[in-house]
């Protein structure tokens, strides 16, 4: 596996996906929760009978994906939870929440890249996806759909950095602005944090996910309660971080 080399100019707004996708705004009229019957009992299918088995083959086949303390998040099961993590893959970070969550869906929110595709839209919302919005109609939708989730007790996943770095094995900085929801709503918030891990006779590194929390919001108001979340959050993931022994990466700061 070859050593890439990035060149960041702007540590905020840089991504490194290469996916191409030509992305579509989320119309106002956009459904975040489908209710019909029919449209919940295939969603269902799709995700455990036919999704999650292959999911789980291919992070442990792939990448010998390991996950450290996810017993930490048995005792909210039936409350649902936020979980952050750092954001260093294409494939397999929309993958990795499902083993993480499982026996519960993860709802990941996501750039609304993910339902530009035609064709796989339909799936790639069964699968799970929150994409995020495009105008302030959708958002009011989307912070609607946020709150439901909340108070069916699912599990949503957040990727604070917003942005794609391949194998980078550091946490990059970003705002509370996404921890606002388990602020509002009292939610428990945990972090997962993907370390690489050289690998003897495969180029390809094997991941060693850490599961850390819950943390709670503290604070007399919103602000201060998801800036609380948020650092809790950012110095578990970076602490973390620093258990990775290996860099299949380069990054190069101008």
């Amino acid at each position: 596996m070859m050593k890439k080399t990035y060149t960041v100019k702007d540590p905020i707004n840089d991504d490194f996906a290469g996916t191409n996708i030509k992305n579509k705004p989320v119309p106002e009229d956009y459904v975040y929760i489908h209710k019909g019957i029919f449209r919940r009992i295939t969603a269902f299918a799709l995700y455990y009978i036919v999704a999650f088995p292959l999911v789980f083959l291919l992070t442990k086949i792939t990448c010998r994906e390991k996950i450290v303390g996810k017993k930490k998040l048995k005792p909210y099961r039936k409350t649902g939870y936020f979980i952050y993590g750092n954001h260093t893959r294409t494939v397999c970070d929309a993958f990795t929440p499902s083993v993480i969550t499982f026996p519960k869906k993860a709802y990941i929110i996501a750039n609304s890249d993910c339902v530009s595709i035609k064709g796989v839209k339909r799936i790639v919302e069964d699968l799970g996806a929150i994409p995020l919005p495009g105008n302030f109609k959708s958002a009011k939708n989307f912070r609607a759909a946020i709150k439901e989730h909340s108070e069916r007790c699912h599990t949503i996943v957040v990727y604070p950095e917003a942005h794609i770095w391949p194998y980078y094995t550091g946490i990059r900085a970003f705002s509370d602005v996404s921890f606002r929801y388990p602020a509002e709503y009292a939610s428990p918030a945990f972090s997962f944090t993907v370390t690489y891990r050289k690998r003897k006779f495969v180029k390809r590194p094997k991941t060693v996910v850490y599961i850390d929390g819950p943390f709670f919001a503290a604070g007399d108001d919103i602000k201060t309660k998801q800036q609380s979340l948020r650092d809790a959050v950012f110095e578990s993931m970076t602490a973390n971080a620093k258990k990775s022994d290996c860099e299949y990466a380069t990054y190069v700061f101008e």
